[in-house]
Order: structure tokens, then sequence, then C-alpha cells
């Protein structure tokens, strides 16, 4: 039998490889062609940018739709949306992840882009875990769908109170654990220094990868929400996974063009919480009606109007709100 025809968790391996292969290329491209140097990306490169990975995202549903049919293709679709609405939050951190380590613009790419790969991986276990769960106990389902159902009421009335990051365990034990640098050295995660009180060369860590690892806790935080909301759609790892990874590869080119303007989304919280209970709802609902799942193109049609109602009221909220250049 050939090897690329043998399934790996319901799909063919040849499927795996061309996603990992194109994902794979897409890093190779940004980190040794377009961003082979540090710079400072403005708004208009991240706005080609950002459209750019969201016509990937789109584009692979055609693939999905040649191998897999119109009712994954809309599955996908959905994931893929609610995963790119739901990461607006993530940026939300990203920013005041940065600015607490005062990490310059010309270096906030570097830290992105590794953040992506470990994301890459973190988001694999997940989804692989999830995936192995759903298929040995089908009512793990149903606790998903509770625990979305409920973040989303809590998020619809939770205060808008920025985290403390310095109270933050993990950046404490960081600090307890590596001898820590309070200055930048360039776009260097390490550097090698004498130490204050030996004298020896020892490795030091830099804020940068203090602001990776943080950004690597908070993508874990918010795929707690983020991968059961997708498994509520479907329980394909194949749609899963690249569904998420193709709308987290665009995060880094949303970062730059929404960090600036981010007030202006300050009512889109109100619309991912009223979407987070209606993806938790579906399967209920479904029961209900005797359906053998919530249909797909509904799916994606409700999650279309509710996030296109909360993006015109913040705009409409926030009109007159000037952007300082």
């Amino acid at each position: 039998m050939d090897i690329l025809t043998i399934l790996f968790m319901g799909t063919p391996v040849w499927m795996w490889a061309v996603f990992l292969t194109l994902v794979l290329g897409l890093l190779a491209l940004d980190l040794g062609v377009t961003n082979k140097t540090d710079h400072e990306i403005g708004v208009a490169e991240s706005l080609r940018m950002s459209a750019f990975y969201i016509a990937l995202g789109l584009a692979f549903s055609g693939f999905v739709w040649w191998q897999m049919g119109a009712t994954a293709t809309a599955q996908y679709l959905t994931a893929f949306v609610v995963e790119k609405t739901l990461a607006l939050d993530n940026i939300f951190v990203i920013a005041l992840i940065f600015g607490f380590f005062a990490v310059p613009r010309i270096y906030q790419h570097r830290v992105l882009f590794w953040g992506i790969l470990g994301v890459i991986v973190l988001r694999g276990i997940m989804i692989g875990l999830g995936a192995t769960l759903v298929a040995e106990y089908h009512w793990v389902l149903y606790i998903f769908a509770v625990f979305l159902i409920l973040t989303g009421i809590k998020m619809l009335f939770s205060s808008d109170k920025e985290p403390d990051l310095h109270a933050n365990p993990v950046l404490r034990v960081m600090k307890r654990w590596f001898h820590v640098t309070d200055d930048l050295h360039g776009h260097d995660f390490f550097v090698k220094k004498p130490h204050p009180e030996t004298g020896r060369l020892v490795r030091f860590a830099t804020p940068l990868f203090l602001a990776l690892v943080m950004i690597e806790i908070a993508d874990l935080v918010f795929a707690v929400d983020s991968v059961p909301a997708v498994f509520t759609i479907t329980t394909d790892p194949f749609i899963v996974y690249t569904s998420n990874i193709f709308a987290i590869l665009g995060l880094r080119a949303l970062y730059f063009a929404l960090s600036a303007i981010l007030h202006r989304f300050a009512y889109l919280k109100y619309a991912l919480s009223i979407l987070l209970v209606f993806i938790g709802s579906k399967i209920f609902i479904a029961d209900l009606m005797g359906w053998e799942k919530f249909p797909p193109a509904w799916s994606l049609g409700i999650t279309f109007a509710i996030l296109g109602a909360g993006i015109v009221v913040s705009l409409w909220k926030t009109k007159d709100q000037v952007v300082e250049a």
C-alpha cells in the first residue's frame, strides 16, 4: 500500500503532507526572504500580508471542497472565520505584552514568527488529544458545548480590566529560573554576559524571550476557548487543524494592521460572546430538532451575521474617535 494513501486521523497522509508543505514553505519564505532582516512593518505592508493570508486560507477551502465535499467546506470556512475572529482578543493581549516589555516594532515580527512555530506544535497536540477524546467519548462534545456557553456568558458580563503582568506567576517563575537582562540585545532571545557576582560568562534571557514565552502562554489560554469551539463545528481533525493554523498564520499581519486601531473594535467583545453561546448551543438545538447535526451552511451564515453586526456596531459607536498618527 502506498504510504501516502494511508489514513492518519481519518485523512490520507498525502493531504496532511500538502498542507504541512505549504505551511512550512510559507514560514521559510517569510523568515528567509520577505523578512530576512529586521524592519518595522508599517500598516500598508501589514494590510497586504493580512490580505494574502486571508486569501490563502479561503483558497484552501477549494482544496477541501475538491477532496471532501461541500459540507466539509462549509465547516472549514465556519471554523476559519470563528478562529480568525477569536484571534482578535489575542491581538489585544499581544499588544499588552509588547508594551509591558517595551519591545520595539522592529523586533515584534521576529517574536511573533517564532511564536507561530510554537503555536503550530501546541495546537497540533491539543487538537490531537481533543480528537482522540471525542472519538472515544462522544459526550465530551456536550462538555465542550456547555463550557463555550458559560465562557460566552462570562465574557459578556466581564470587566475590561487589563491583566496585571507583574503578578503573572509564569513570569515570576521564569525570572527565578533564568538569569534575565533588563535591556534588549538586538533581536537576540539569549545573550552571554558576565555574572554580576562570579564574573563567569553565563547565558541570560532577554526581555524578547520573556515576551515570546508570555505570547505562547496567552495562545494556550485562548486555545482553551477556540479549540472546543471548532470541535463543536466539526470533529474532523484535518478541518479543525487546518482552519486553526491558516487563521493563526495571518495573526502576525493582522496584529500590525490592527494594533493601532484596536479601540475601534471595543464592542466586538459582545459579538464574540454571543458567537460562543451560539456555537455551544448548536449541538443541543440539533438534538431538539432531531437533526444529525446543525446545518453547516446555516452555521456559516449565522456566524457571519453575528460578527458583521459586531463590527458595524463597533465602528459606528467609535466613529467620533480620532486615531493618532
